[in-house]
């Protein structure tokens, strides 16, 4: 991922928080047809350290499953808030005139060889752990009583089980990228701010305010 350094991120538990607070990535591999990727829900466990491993699975008959090349790494994806910055917001523009739209965004890029599996106990537990953190943000939101996997018959569970693939990535490296207006002025970053509040972006705006140098 092309990093420019007021951009670069490498504090392991900023990103680790990034990875579990996305509802979505996506898992790149390499296969003797070429690349293929998915789009899956992920966890994160911290071992092994530095950087952990990310959890997740895929259905058994997506070929991904079954074509990742050994030896080679695999790369998951994953982005947080992003946000269309107009130059209407610029002091700058009304100074001088001389600028440019661009975006700011988040994101967590992870290298390391994945292994798949099909115990039942593993799948088990991966499903479970999603569903229990996405059905406590959905109560949160408003979404009612939470759902559980044990609320679904016995019988059932165990034939959905038998439809998916887990894959484990042990973390190799980890790079991530906050893309937040550093790179212009103080005043621009105040009407990037103010614009983004405006329009009901107070999550990307939050993160501007709390990366006010371009060196960091």
């Amino acid at each position: 991922m092309y990093v420019p350094a007021p951009f670069r991120e490498d504090r392991i538990e900023t990103m680790h928080a990034a990875i579990r607070a996305a509802g979505l990535a996506t898992l790149v591999t390499m296969t003797a047809d070429g690349l293929i990727a998915s789009h899956i829900p992920v966890l994160l466990d911290p071992d092994p350290a530095p950087y952990g491993t990310v959890l997740g699975h895929l259905a058994r008959p997506n070929p991904q499953a079954s074509g990742a090349l050994a030896g080679v790494p695999a790369l998951l994806i994953v982005q947080g808030p992003d946000a269309y910055i107009t130059p209407n917001w610029y002091e700058t523009k009304r100074r001088t005139g001389a600028v440019v739209p661009t975006w700011n965004y988040v994101a967590v890029h992870a290298y390391g060889e994945v292994a798949f599996f099909d115990d039942p106990d593993r799948l088990l537990d991966i499903v479970t752990r999603l569903t229990d953190r996405e059905e406590a943000r959905a109560a949160a939101a408003g979404g009612g009583t939470p759902w559980a996997v044990g609320d679904a018959p016995a019988a059932f569970v165990a034939g959905m089980l038998k439809a998916i693939t887990g894959f484990a990535l042990p973390i190799a490296r980890l790079e991530g990228k906050w893309k937040m207006s550093q790179n212009r002025p103080p005043e621009d970053r105040a009407g990037v701010v103010a614009g983004l509040a405006d329009a009901g972006r107070a999550d990307v705006a939050g993160l501007i305010a709390t990366r006010p140098e371009a060196g960091r």
